[in-house]
């Protein structure tokens, strides 16, 4: 797995082109304050090992809001940071028990229109702990 974790103070989206038919159909953007936003690539080793992978991850969002003092996060699936792929369907499960276990650490976590790319605006302080890269 391959995650960039960009603290926003504004994060803003648009889907505009839908590119994996088997997901729901979105029209409507989002925004965020204040949100940890990670961009995450699953590649194909991760399918072999999904629960040590999706706890790294949590733990690593969990580090990452909280070194940037925030308890808000937003999964956005970003599959240009390595030339692996893991398949849609497990990607998008894997974000759904993410966004299921820090909702349960009580962290709000919203997720993009996943299967689509997106206008996005992006604003980011300039401070070291606004950028941190992970790969596991």
């Amino acid at each position: 797995m391959k995650l960039l974790m960009i603290y926003c103070e504004r994060f803003a989206y648009k889907p505009v082109n839908k590119s994996l038919s088997d997901f729901p159909d979105i029209t409507e953007g989002g925004v965020f304050e204040d949100a940890l936003v990670a961009f995450i690539q699953t590649e194909e080793q991760d399918m072999q090992n999904s629960k040590p992978v999706e706890t790294k991850l949590v733990k690593n969002l969990k580090w990452g809001a909280k070194k940037n003092n925030t308890r808000k996060v937003v999964l956005h699936s970003f599959a240009h940071l390595s030339e692996s792929k893991a398949d849609p369907h497990f990607t998008k499960e894997l974000f759904d028990a993410a966004e299921a276990r820090m909702k349960n650490a009580d962290y709000e976590c919203e997720q993009t229109p996943f299967g689509y790319f997106l206008d996005i605006d992006v604003k980011a302080p300039g401070i070291s702990q606004a950028r941190i890269f992970k790969s596991f």
